[in-house]
């Protein structure tokens, strides 16, 4: 792989920058930015990030018409807010039915618009302004956008059923069905704004990732995604990256690195693969996002850590002594929950409980092989399984009641989103929390709020007008009113010492609350701090850590964990020394 170097690459005007929360892509994006406006073009950078940190790493207020940087002469920020566009598209498409229909089915309406697959619609609304002024075009010799859509959104836009008041006729209920409703004079511009996403010759997209297993099949996964759709001139830079060791630590972090780097997916061709090297502070500042690029710096701040730091051990212990027999971790994807569940798991077996461990990762099959005193049982749910008899379920169902073909391949690409997924998912979930009854059991994932309120207004509004019944089986409305009874449920969030994993989680625990749900514990997972290392830049990502920790242990009333950042393979018996 070359080292990423924009002045050395042939870049379209439009360039969209994209990744899983945490990779980098908001800091890559605006080291490019001032590269470019460094080298004399003229630039325009423009966030829909509902994560954006943009204002923080430019150190300036930012509003959605573009602000000027100083220092940077030739560069224009602007930072969209699609959760605020989100809300506003919300109240447009519910307001004509206030008074003509029930509370209930409004409540519904409003609910199926809360998912993240409408905060995907604004934020392509947003953006899509920007991609086909011809003034703008003109003006500017590159227009840079941190967070491009995803293959769903952009499958959503290209089919007929989407532009009509789909949400008017559910057939379902439990979706995103209707984010698109009454946006057909939008219809052209949208229409203009893929072509333009298409155009290898306009556009460039900048899948980001880090040197690590699941980021890059992520990265994987979102670049076929894509590419089906023809947005194929893509590119890949892997970012944070360790370029030397000169101790125990760093060399069995470099090591692992290049684990991961000789396993990338075929995606990820050689000739259009670069990487950053890791980086020891934030990206914050003029100065420090030059450095991004050229060169490196060691200051990381020097905040110390105030906040209480517990052991996992502490939580396991927690969990034990509160009898809660149903334990969910939450996080988004690459934090590691499906580990940090095994952990609590094994630890609340080698107390003499009873506990069963169900997960949705491809590689539970290991079954967490540990000292034959500590026994758990063991369930993986398969999502392509659990996603495939949900949709044939749920296809089935509108051919008997009528559904054209045009509104069936609608249903088909709605049954795609992340919280159709989650429905389905949890259908199976169901099931094995019944053992709940006799044992403790605890699952690596769990339904967001928004899928909960979907879930429950869903049977409100079934029961009022007397649609399709019986798809949400009898042990989901169950489950529901258990999942909220915070003396059986215990909700544990994990998260990143680093922006964007911080403030994603936080985003989840809000969403959790609006379902009355609330998540007591946090676990801050492979972190730098207390590392015993010599290296310069470990030591002082290490610092940089410690803003987060403080952060977290205020967010979480002091209910705070921290695991550290392990070398080899977290699986058998090591996860038993995830504990301490």
């Amino acid at each position: 792989m070359k080292k990423y170097n924009p002045k050395e690459i042939a870049f379209t005007k439009y360039l969209f920058f994209t990744g899983k929360g945490g990779v980098g892509k908001t800091s890559i994006a605006c080291a490019t930015a001032i590269n470019f406006a460094d080298n004399g073009k003229k630039v325009f950078l423009v966030s829909t990030d509902p994560a954006s940190n943009l204002q923080d790493v430019f150190s300036m207020e930012l509003t959605s018409k573009g602000t000027p940087i100083e220092g940077a002469p030739n560069l224009v920020v602007a930072n969209l807010d699609p959760l605020k566009s989100a809300q506003e598209y919300k109240e447009s498409v519910v307001a004509p039915y206030r008074g003509l229909l029930p509370d209930a089915a409004l409540k519904n309406m409003e609910e199926q618009l809360s998912g993240a697959c409408t905060v995907e619609v604004a934020a392509f609304n947003e953006f899509s302004h920007f991609i086909t002024d011809k003034e703008m075009e003109k003006e500017y010799d590159y227009i840079i956008f941190d967070t491009a859509p995803t293959g769903h959104t952009l499958r959503f836009l290209q089919l007929p059923s989407a532009w009509s008041n789909f949400v008017s006729t559910n057939v379902h209920g439990a979706s995103c069905l209707g984010q698109l409703a009454g946006l057909e004079a939008k219809k052209e511009i949208y229409k203009q704004a893929m072509n333009t996403l298409a155009d290898g010759a306009k556009t460039t997209l900048v899948l980001v990732s880090r040197p690590e297993e699941v980021p890059l099949i992520e990265a994987d996964r979102a670049s076929n995604e894509l590419k089906e759709l023809k947005v194929d001139n893509q590119m890949f830079v892997v970012n944070g990256v360790l370029e030397a060791a000169n101790d125990k630590v760093s060399t069995q972090m470099k090591q692992k690195q290049e684990k991961a780097l000789e396993n990338m997916p075929a995606s990820f061709v050689k000739e259009r693969t670069y990487y950053l090297p890791l980086r020891a502070y934030n990206i914050t500042g003029l100065e420090n996002i030059r450095a991004m690029i050229d060169s490196d710096k060691l200051s990381a701040g020097h905040e110390k850590v105030t906040a209480t730091i517990q052991s996992l051990g502490a939580v396991i212990g927690d969990v034990y002594t509160s009898g809660k027999k149903v334990i969910f971790t939450m996080g988004k994807g690459g934090v590691g929950k499906t580990t940090i569940a095994a952990a609590i798991a094994l630890g609340l077996a080698s107390k003499g409980l009873k506990v069963h461990l169900a997960t949705t990762d491809p590689a539970a099959h290991l079954k967490f092989t540990v000292d034959k005193d500590v026994q758990i049982s063991f369930s993986s749910i398969d999502e392509k399984e659990e996603l495939k008899r949900y949709s044939e379920e749920v296809l089935s169902t509108a051919k008997k009641g009528g559904a054209s073909q045009d509104d069936l391949d609608y249903l088909e690409e709605d049954l795609r989103s992340p919280c159709t997924q989650e429905i389905a998912v949890f259908r199976a979930f169901a099931e094995i929390v019944d053992k709940a009854d006799t044992e403790f059991v605890v699952i690596d994932t769990a339904p967001t709020g928004h899928t909960l309120l979907l879930l429950d207004s869903t049977q409100s509004y079934h029961r009022e007008v007397k649609r399709s019944t019986g798809i949400i089986p009898e042990s989901v409305k169950k489950l529901l009113p258990r999942l909220t009874n915070e003396k059986e449920t215990e909700v544990i969030i994990v998260t990143l010492a680093e922006t964007t994993p911080v403030y994603e989680a936080l985003r989840l625990s809000d969403d959790l609350k609006r379902a009355n749900i609330t998540a007591k514990w946090w676990v801050i997972n492979s972190s730098l701090y207390r590392l015993e290392t010599e290296n310069a830049i470990l030591k002082a990502k290490s610092l940089a850590e410690h803003e987060w920790i403080n952060k977290v242990f205020d967010i979480s009333n002091g209910n705070l964990a921290l695991v550290k950042w392990k070398p080899e393979a977290v699986k058998g018996a090591n996860l038993l020394a995830l504990q301490n």
